[in-house]
């Protein structure tokens, strides 16, 4: 039995052939050869923030690695399966490329479980485990008597998030080094779906601010 691609996907693909590749069929013959970028984006897995839409990239451009809630888990040795972390060692060892920005983002459906979880309400099986990650913000969040509603305390992990997963990656060896060497920069971003503006992390990483037009 043949299986054929799913009609939308393949609309697109032909759509893809016809309109975009012509011009850049140069850049795909350049890309075959090998890639080189300079960004590695850590996002979301979520369908409405696709890292290459947003900074308006071109193939090649982003090395980009998406999970559940765009957590970059601490460094472990014979931490047996890690996606995140291999992508992460290929990146910085490999490609060397020279910014890692880790992209969060407003109404995550991830901050989201992690935030039921605390209320034992049940979040999947593979998902419990892999926000537990955000468990100690989570408990911090909920506990801020400033935060006074669902949204305002979703919004403030989602941000929380983005800085733990920035203090995860620098308990990664070959991450640190690179720092040290002054070849690789960290930064935080935070994306809002609704108004499609992004928030970046100041020097100081404290605060997110609005990134102007």
């Amino acid at each position: 039995m043949t299986i054929r691609p799913p009609q939308r996907l393949l609309e697109g693909y032909r759509r893809f052939k016809k309109e975009r590749y012509p011009s850049e069929a140069e850049r795909f013959a350049k890309l075959a050869r090998g890639q080189a970028p300079a960004t590695m984006v850590i996002a979301c897995a979520d369908s409405r923030v696709d890292p290459a839409t947003i900074f308006s990239a071109a193939p090649g451009e982003l090395f980009v690695v998406r999970n559940v809630a765009a957590l970059v888990p601490p460094y472990q040795e014979n931490a047996g399966y890690h996606g995140t972390s291999a992508a992460l060692e290929f990146a910085v060892t490999g490609l060397q490329v020279t910014d890692v920005v880790v992209l969060g983002h407003g109404l995550c459906g991830g901050i989201a479980a992690a935030l039921a979880d605390a209320q034992n309400r049940p979040v999947g099986r593979f998902i419990k485990p892999w926000v537990d990650l955000l468990s100690p913000m989570r408990d911090a969040v909920i506990a801020d008597d400033a935060l006074a509603t669902p949204e305002e305390r979703q919004e403030a992990l989602e941000l929380l998030g983005v800085k733990q997963s920035l203090a995860n990656l620098a308990t990664f060896p070959f991450v640190q080094s690179a720092i040290d060497a002054e070849t690789l920069k960290l930064h935080g971003a935070w994306f809002s779906i609704a108004n499609a503006e992004l928030h970046w992390l100041n020097d100081l990483g404290e605060d997110f601010e609005r990134q102007g037009v």
